[in-house]
Parts: structure tokens; C-alpha cells; sequence
């Protein structure tokens, strides 16, 4: 049986400051066999982390999460950078690679009107940043239009990764996944994250914002 994280990001993105080495390290300690590296935009933390696997006995699959017109999409599988554009047509470069698509998180950041679900070949079901409503929701849609469900950490601080992931016979058989873990994030991550994302973009408003509202978010976790 394999267990995969198909939700993580590195320093390449803009809200992340994780290092390949200690991402790769926590997810041998955490019990995956493998892992999607899926930075905003951008598959060089794919290749980073791919080009170390075999000293983590980690199987790394390279993906991005590409921003598009209704929200992320997040390819698998991938070889060569995704440029940003309508959904279909990110979608149409996935598919050119051989690559494999997944609508993540559905309710958060997405416009699902009209939206042509039989592009995408997984909905993530459980993702570690959303709250129990909204992946329940996330699993209602991935049932109704018939698609298998895949879990994520959605992980940019590295305690967060393993904490969701779906379990499969082997890579052979990811549209029969036999299990998934979920486990909620605490809100602190999010809004260091946030921070980090302000920081990167030298954001100042951002970081003032994210200041203002942590106590409560913090505290409520929500």
C-alpha cells in the first residue's frame, strides 16, 4: 500500500519558507510513500525535492498549482512548466505532458458556475487547510460528478505535512483510493503563512491585516 500527500509546497511559493530536505525528512517521519510538490505556478520544488528522493526513500511527484480564470488547478505528473491562463487551457497543457489534474480545495478561492467537472480527473476531497463544511461539501461535488477523491495537507509549514493524505494499492490504481486521513490545521499555520506571503511580496497592508485578525483566528481556529 502506498500513502500519498498530494497537497504540499516549498520556498518556491510565495506564502512557503520550506526547505526540500526537511520537507522530504518529515514526510519519511510522518510514514508517506509519496509526496506532490505542488508550488504556485512553478514545478522547480518538484525538481528540487526529485533530484533527493532516493536519499529520503520518498517518491516525489512533481505538480504546480496554476493559477486560472475560476481558481487553482493543480497538475501531476508534470516535466515542464504550466503557463497561467482559462482553465482548459491549463488544463489542455497537463494533459499534453501525459499529466493528471485535480480541482483542489473547490470551495475556497473557485467559481464552480458552469464549471465543466469532466476536465478534471480528481477533486480534493479533504484538505487540511479547509474546514469540515467545506470539504464535506469538496466530497459531495467529487461524488456527484462521479470523481475519485484525493486528500492534501495543503502543507507550507512543515509540521502540517502527512497530516492528510489518501492511501492506494500502488500508483497503478489512483482512481480506486482505499482511504483517506484527514486532520484540520491549526489556524496559526495559516496565519504564518500569510505572513510569509506579505513578507515575500513585501506586502505591508497584507501583513498589517493578517496582524489585526490573528488573536481571534488564532484563538476561535475556525
Amino acid at each position: 500500500m502506498i500513502k500519498i500527500d498530494f497537497h504540499t509546497h516549498t520556498y518556491f511559493s510565495y506564502d512557503s519558507l520550506m526547505r526540500p530536505e526537511k520537507i522530504l525528512h518529515f514526510a519519511q517521519k510522518k510514514g508517506l510513500t509519496h509526496i506532490v510538490i505542488n508550488d504556485h505556478n512553478t514545478i522547480n520544488g518538484g525538481l528540487e525535492c526529485k533530484g533527493i528522493e532516493s536519499k529520503y526513500n520518498i517518491n516525489v511527484i512533481i505538480g504546480s498549482e496554476i493559477k486560472t480564470d475560476i481558481g487553482d488547478v493543480t497538475g501531476i505528473f508534470l516535466k515542464e512548466e504550466i503557463k497561467q491562463g482559462p482553465y482548459l487551457e491549463v488544463i489542455q497543457q497537463i494533459k499534453n505532458q501525459n499529466g493528471l489534474c485535480i480541482l483542489n480545495h473547490p470551495f475556497v478561492g473557485h467559481n464552480l458556475s458552469g464549471l465543466n467537472f469532466n476536465a478534471f480527473d480528481f477533486i480534493e476531497g479533504y484538505n487540511g487547510r479547509c474546514n469540515e463544511e467545506q470539504n464535506r461539501k469538496a466530497v459531495e461535488l467529487a461524488k456527484t460528478n462521479n470523481k475519485p477523491i484525493i486528500a492534501g495537507s495543503d502543507a507550507h509549514i512543515y509540521h502540517e505535512i502527512g497530516n492528510n493524505y489518501s492511501e492506494f494499492e500502488n500508483l497503478e490504481t489512483l482512481f480506486s483510493p482505499l482511504n483517506h486521513v484527514y486532520k484540520k490545521s491549526h489556524n496559526f499555520y495559516k496565519v504564518y503563512s500569510q505572513l510569509i506571503k506579505g513578507y515575500k511580496k513585501k506586502d505591508f497592508g497584507l501583513i498589517s491585516k493578517v496582524l489585526i485578525g490573528a488573536p481571534k483566528k488564532i484563538i476561535l481556529n475556525k
